[in-house]
């Protein structure tokens, strides 16, 4: 996954001490094209930060999961409708059943932080 280049990251943050901010930052900063998903803010950094998949302005190749299990399971769902293949939890972003559902929509995952995978 970390060869695709265009990632989402839903449950981005304006809070520069949590991994949604954290996480959003380090992948623009290694050259990724990423998009800011997260319906409590309008921007990040200067950046557009959008409602929700389908709100932007084209279909990441995977999405970075930053929000909890329970909010991952319409995530998902809207990440399948719209074709996506890939979806990389977070510590603390997934369960056994988000993972039972990415397998059964036919979603690639990775369940580990991107920060020590891209370094």
């Amino acid at each position: 996954m970390l060869e695709k280049n265009m990632w989402a990251v839903v449950g981005a943050t304006q809070n520069k001490q949590k991994y949604g901010y954290k996480l959003y930052v380090h992948l623009k900063n290694k050259g990724y094209r990423v998009y800011a998903v997260n319906p409590a803010y309008d921007a990040i950094d200067g950046d557009k930060c959008y409602e929700s998949l389908s709100s932007l302005p084209e279909t990441p190749q995977v999405i970075s999961m930053v929000v909890a299990p329970k909010i991952g399971m319409d995530i998902l769902k809207q990440a399948a409708d719209l074709g996506i293949k890939y979806a990389w939890f977070q510590p603390g972003s997934y369960d056994d059943e988000l993972i039972a559902l990415a397998k059964d929509l036919e979603i690639e995952s990775v369940q580990a932080c991107v920060l020590i995978a891209a370094p």
